[in-house]
């Protein structure tokens, strides 16, 4: 008879760690990243300008270019490694709790209602200086914060009371008040030209999107209550954990 010594074996669960929507989203955004640089390093500046106005978020190439696919392939490109870690980080922290509760198929379809809602309204905000006879903007914008910033808000509408860690500082606050600071933060950034070529509009029309898509008194609420669980037990006690930096950008190249 034999008798085993130490520590019991524990089984590390990827399941829970990434879930599969999240994972689907990161290697998606990492393999575009990957031929961006490929591109960049093989072949002149000139074809990753090119890439980044076809692929890109620019107005006119939108309207009146029709190219209708720019509100969706601009959230898979990234203007740097720092820019694709910043976003995937954020993706994983806010994202996979979601994905938990609703599931893959209803937080793909959240995902993409918030980036692509965010390209079309960031469109349609370039679009005003014509009123005053200006030339609309035509700097690409570029990744996928629009969606994380619309993750974000739901993280603040469904699990208020969880507590952020703003990693290094000894701080914890609720969901709900740093989402709202992190807004205020955009907002104010909007107002003048910082030339920190992060694109603040694109932000706060993710959040708009997401905030319309999940409160009540929205035309969207039939939606929202068959994506949402009925026991709100599953939303209570949780904690996550902030590391890095507080922001994620979209960025004008």
């Amino acid at each position: 008879m034999s008798s085993r010594f130490g520590a019991p074996r524990v089984r590390f669960d990827w399941r829970s760690f990434i879930t599969p929507g999240v994972r689907i989203l990161v290697l998606a955004c990492t393999g575009v990243f990957l031929v961006q640089t490929l591109i960049g390093l093989l072949f002149s500046p000139r074809i990753t300008a090119w890439i980044n106005y076809m692929f890109g978020l620019v107005p006119q190439g939108v309207i009146p270019g029709l190219r209708i696919w720019q509100p969706f392939t601009y959230i898979f490109l990234h203007g740097g490694l720092f820019h694709l870690l910043i976003n995937m980080l954020m993706l994983w922290m806010f994202g996979r709790e979601l994905e938990l509760v609703w599931g893959k198929k209803r937080f793909m379809n959240y995902f993409f209602l918030c980036g692509a809602g965010a390209g079309i309204l960031t469109v349609l905000v370039k679009f005003v200086p014509l009123l005053w006879g200006q030339r609309p903007s035509d700097i690409p914008t570029i990744g996928a914060s629009g969606a994380i910033f619309g993750i974000l808000i739901a993280n603040a509408i469904l699990f208020p009371d969880r507590q952020i860690w703003l990693f290094p500082l000894p701080i914890m606050i609720p969901m709900r008040p740093f989402v709202a600071v992190m807004g205020a933060i955009e907002f104010f950034s909007t107002l003048g030209s910082s030339g920190d070529n992060v694109a603040h509009v694109c932000h706060l029309s993710g959040m708009l999107i997401g905030w319309v898509y999940l409160r009540r008194s929205s035309f969207l609420f039939p939606m929202r209550l068959r994506n949402c669980p009925t026991s709100p037990g599953r939303w209570s006690g949780c904690t996550a954990i902030l590391a890095g930096s507080l922001t994620a950008g979209c960025v004008s190249s």
